[in-house]
């Protein structure tokens, strides 16, 4: 990332909506804005799916879900936050992932510029590629305030996603358990 341009790019923003960017409380706004932007687009340029590789046999064959995993990303067509939480199963199929794992590689993908529905498709796609289960299931549920605080103005709306691989595919069954289970 370059600190530089992030800097310079936010003094020329604060001058476009008229703000003086040598005054007491703006005069450091462009380095912590380069610093946060470390922080919340961090996961660009990252591989997400390392966090996968460490995996243990296992003979079971029962849904693995992991609910309500919190996350924090940035719209990519309005550059403004979304968050909520992620719920994840996968049935295994020789193989486990350690369950910290599966919340770190949820955190990589959300730290990029993002939309919703790509994100619970990264997400599912990552754990599929590496783990190779039966099936893996991904829902989200978030708010955006890009809807929130402009645009349409509704905030509490909740955009839910998700996105069924494998077995979750043909099996409503499956797919229903997973609802249950995340409920």
């Amino acid at each position: 990332m370059d600190r530089e341009k992030i800097k310079q790019a936010v003094t020329l923003f604060l001058e476009g909506i008229g703000e003086d960017g040598n005054r007491e409380g703006l005069i450091d706004t462009p380095e912590r804005i380069a610093g946060m932007c470390e922080e919340i687009f961090g996961g660009i340029g990252t591989d997400a799916t390392c966090h996968l590789s460490k995996t243990f046999s296992s003979e079971l064959t029962n849904m693995v879900v992991e609910k309500d995993i919190s996350f924090y990303s940035v719209c990519e067509h309005h550059l403004l936050p979304f968050f909520g939480k992620v719920h994840i199963g996968y049935i295994p199929d020789g193989k486990v992932v350690g369950l910290s794992k599966i919340a770190r590689t949820v955190e990589v993908f959300a730290k990029r510029p993002q939309i919703q529905e790509q994100l619970t498709e990264q997400i599912a796609e990552a754990i599929q590629t590496v783990l190779k289960p039966k099936g893996v299931m991904v829902k989200i549920e978030a708010e955006h305030l890009c809807m929130s605080m402009r645009g349409v103005k509704k905030p509490g709306t909740i955009t839910s996603s998700y996105t069924a691989k494998g077995i979750f595919e043909t099996s409503q069954e499956l797919r229903q358990m997973f609802m249950e289970m995340i409920r």
